[in-house]
């Protein structure tokens, strides 16, 4: 991986980290506890339906911060990012790869390089959406599972976004969007999403890797108790990758919270500090 590539990400999403901590401390009546009145987040998975229910505010694991002194070196804690609200995902989705061994086709390479070139910035620095995978992977989100669809609500300011599971095909001709067009389907106790559509001008992670308009991910999640839910992302874009490519991660619920409303434009500091 590159290490110039991988500080450049940081820099370009750090401002945005902000969203984090916007917790409402409210006892959900739902949630199992222990004893001592604590969330059990090793109680089993509740069902809806003979499926688990999905629903819940989620944030996928954080980073320790030696992996972070691992790749980045020492220095990386003089960056002005709280590493402890970073997952190593948003930074490079090849984290731990050599530059050499990424499935990137040259072209792809190409445009990348002009990207960090030309101090294009990541889009959530201008205030557009961070857009999947960075939404899942930074920021909390709310999963709202209801029949005949999923609501997910980010809680980076996205635009909330619609996983149908009504038994509804991807359109054959998806009008491109920062959410995308999403289907889910259940295999045994696994949730299956299908994504296509999503905006090409949404960067796949803070170190420029990009995506084309046939981009089809695959999410896959398995709630596996109360508390935590296993994610499998796959990516398959045949215009600038050699081969499908995939995240593992585990997602811990946020239990007693909830997402809080986050407009961009009024919460963002960064511009004013970046003006020539």
């Amino acid at each position: 991986m590159s290490r110039l590539a991988s500080i450049l990400g940081l820099l370009l999403i750090g401002s945005m980290v902000c969203v984090e901590a916007q917790w409402l401390d409210h006892r959900d009546p739902k949630t199992p506890r222990t004893a001592d009145g604590r969330p059990n987040l090793s109680a089993p998975a509740p069902r809806v339906n003979g499926k688990p229910d999905v629903s819940g505010v989620w944030q996928a694991e954080r980073t320790p911060l030696d992996e972070f002194a691992r790749v980045l070196g020492p220095g990386f804690t003089q960056l002005q990012v709280d590493f402890g609200d970073v997952t190593k995902h948003v930074v490079n989705v090849f984290w731990g790869l050599k530059p050499e061994e990424e499935p990137i086709r040259p072209e792809a390479v190409a445009i990348r390089r002009q990207r960090q070139q030309s101090g294009e910035g990541f889009q959530g620095a201008s205030c557009l959406p961070p857009s999947l995978p960075v939404n899942v992977f930074l920021f909390s989100f709310k999963m709202i599972q209801a029949p005949g669809e999923i609501v997910v609500v980010p809680g980076a300011g996205d635009p909330p976004r619609q996983i149908y599971t009504d038994g509804r095909s991807l359109p054959k001709e998806p009008e491109p969007s920062w959410t995308g067009h999403s289907v889910g389907s259940w295999q045994d106790d696994t949730l299956v999403v299908v994504t296509i559509g999503i905006n090409t001008r949404a960067w796949l992670d803070g170190a420029a890797h990009l995506r084309s308009e046939d981009m089809r991910i695959t999410e896959r999640y398995r709630r596996r108790d109360f508390g935590h839910m296993d994610l499998e992302m796959t990516f398959d874009d045949p215009k600038y990758y050699t081969r499908p490519f995939g995240i593992k991660t585990t997602l811990m619920l946020m239990p007693d919270s909830d997402v809080l409303d986050y407009v961009c434009p009024e919460n963002e500091k960064d511009r004013v500090h970046t003006k020539r």
